[in-house]
């Protein structure tokens, strides 16, 4: 293994343990895709700098990768925040295994670790919330729709796409986007944990 490959190796493993570990998992806690990510890492770096240094094309081994992807994404249903991930320890490993210049390698790892750091932090845009609800009544109103969810949800919906409008067992399927106010969360939280210390 020659000097250059254990430096970009040393960088691969910097950026995805800061991107593994230091960012996805204390955020949301999966241990199955924190193993995920750090695997198609390396083993992307690892394929990626064998097909630099042989005679296979490089698009043979890109085409490779996609069509790996693809049945990993398909195989588990994951978020689209998690796919963003998947596809940044795919990048981090692709960028350390073609062998290019170790300082720009190194430039476009912390680039893109620092795009989700920034982009998947709690604080930005903190507050909004996505969720598929049932509701045990078929509403086609949309304005009725709407105030009920709010009543629900203590939120300002942003957003309600219909699912499913099912006349017959009387229920509605919505995807909403809602905001929850932060003062209101923290009200919610104190109220829980009184409910909980007083069933003690």
């Amino acid at each position: 293994m020659t000097t250059t490959i254990l430096i970009h190796l040393a960088i691969d493993l910097v950026a995805i343990l800061a991107l593994v570990a230091g960012t996805y998992f204390p955020r949301h806690h999966r241990r199955d895709l924190f193993v995920a990510l750090l695997g198609v890492n390396l083993g992307v770096m690892a394929v990626s700098s064998v097909l630099v240094s042989s005679s296979v094309g490089a698009g043979l081994g890109l085409g490779l990768f996609g069509v790996l992807s693809i049945i990993r994404l398909r195989s588990d249903e994951l978020a689209q925040h998690e796919v963003a991930y998947y596809f940044a320890a795919l990048a981090i490993g692709l960028i350390g295994g073609l062998g290019s210049d170790p300082v720009t390698s190194a430039v476009l790892m912390a680039l893109v670790v620092a795009t989700l750091w920034v982009a998947d932090h709690p604080r930005l845009l903190g507050g909004h919330e996505r969720q598929v609800v049932v509701l045990d009544r078929a509403v086609s109103d949309s304005a009725v729709l709407t105030a009920r969810l709010e009543n629900q949800l203590g939120a300002r919906v942003l957003g309600v796409q219909v699912v499913k409008l099912d006349l017959v067992n009387d229920t509605t399927t919505v995807d909403v986007r809602f905001r929850r106010d932060r003062s209101q969360t923290s009200a919610e939280a104190s109220e829980a944990a009184r409910v909980l210390e007083s069933a003690r």
